[in-house]
């Protein structure tokens, strides 16, 4: 399965180290100066295509830097910091990280689209524990430019993954060996006012030692929206249903955690937005558990990226755009990336799960 997206022949890698926040938000804005104008371009352009005026994205983007400030105080100087080290209002780049937030207001731009599988192996006879877990990031390919590769460290933890341009975190792992795989989820009272998810992922994975106190900073967090965070170290792995009811965890199936776009637990379920993803989440849930039980358990992380190949017909697992349709509508697979916790490593690849073969993985190190 080929894809028409233009793929850089050196993504972007941007690394900062200062045990000040706002430091490290500067040098991060620093090194996006040339190219973060472009990503704050394209969301203005799915705000609008969702109906968003401009002073309401600004007025949501204040809104939730506010909230992150009182949650955070060192999240928001982060933020604070890019906006200064890039040469943009501060609004912009809290636009960019409550994007998920802001955008739950539109009925005509959908969120985009990813599949998570994450492992827990535990030896029958030594009680020896692996984990290990990959995902998919899918999103609107126009947005393609504009995500990198990150290595943050001079807070509690570093951490090393991927996110958007001046997004504060997204999917990754940190030094104590603490895994983050993240998805949208769609809730009917989603909205503006509390942590936005991508801020409590980069919060998570900059101060979390273990699943528990990964656990600890979420349920303390005030959540009004949605997504899921598949949550593993060396021993431990859960997948949490986060929503405006709470947080609602999910423990593995004969192992193995998989993850697409519903709710897998009935009370935030209730209030699902089944529109946005249904029935191909629940497609795409279905090959993967199918897949998982029909073979050979995984025994490593490479084998799970096999799972997510889509073939004709399939669910799709691998997301190629229709550059037929029209913005807003046109998913990509942008990414795929694997982490092994107990290595403290990520694994990026600059393409869909059939790139594996023919395009290189970029490995960071937390």
């Amino acid at each position: 399965m080929t894809s028409p997206i233009d793929r850089p022949a050196h993504r972007l890698h941007v690394a900062v180290d200062a045990p000040d926040a706002f430091t490290r938000g500067a040098a991060r804005g620093e090194q996006l100066r040339d190219t973060l104008p472009g990503g704050i371009a394209g969301y203005d352009r799915f705000f609008e295509l969702g109906g968003i005026s401009p002073q309401k994205v600004r007025d949501d983007a204040e809104r939730a830097l506010d909230t992150v400030g009182a949650f955070r105080p060192q999240a928001r100087a982060e933020i604070e910091g890019i906006a200064h080290g890039a040469g943009v209002d501060t609004w912009r780049i809290a636009a960019l990280n409550a994007r998920t937030e802001i955008l739950a207001r539109s009925t005509t731009v959908p969120p985009g689209e990813c599949s998570t599988i994450v492992r827990r192996l535990e030896h029958p006879e030594t009680g020896e524990v692996r984990t290990f877990g990959v995902q998919t990031w899918d999103w609107h390919v126009e947005l393609n430019p504009f995500w990198h590769t990150l290595e943050s460290r001079g807070g509690a933890h570093a951490f090393v993954g991927i996110t958007e341009h001046g997004i504060l975190g997204k999917i990754g792992v940190n030094s104590a060996g603490l895994a983050l795989h993240f998805n949208i989820l769609g809730h009917r009272a989603d909205g503006i006012g509390g942590v936005p998810m991508h801020v409590l992922a980069a919060v998570v994975l900059a101060e979390a030692g273990s699943v528990r106190e990964a656990l600890e900073i979420i349920r303390s967090a005030p959540l009004k929206s949605s997504g899921s965070f598949a949550l593993f170290d060396p021993v431990e792995a859960v997948l949490l249903d986060l929503s405006p009811d709470g947080v609602f965890p999910v423990d593995p199936e004969h192992g193995t955690l998989v993850r697409t776009n519903h709710f897998l637990t009935p009370t935030p379920a209730a209030q699902e937005k089944t529109w946005l993803y249904q029935p191909d989440s629940g497609r795409r849930h279905d090959l993967i558990r199918k897949r998982v039980t029909a073979n050979t358990p995984p025994a490593g992380p490479d084998e799970l990226v096999a799972l997510l190949r889509s073939g004709a017909g399939e669910a799709p697992l691998t997301c190629v755009p229709d550059m037929s349709l029209p913005q807003g509508e046109r998913w990509a697979s942008l990414a795929t990336v694997i982490l092994e916790p107990a290595e403290r490593a990520a694994r990026v690849l600059d393409g869909t799960p059939v790139d594996s073969g023919t395009r290189p993985w970029r490995r960071l190190t937390a």
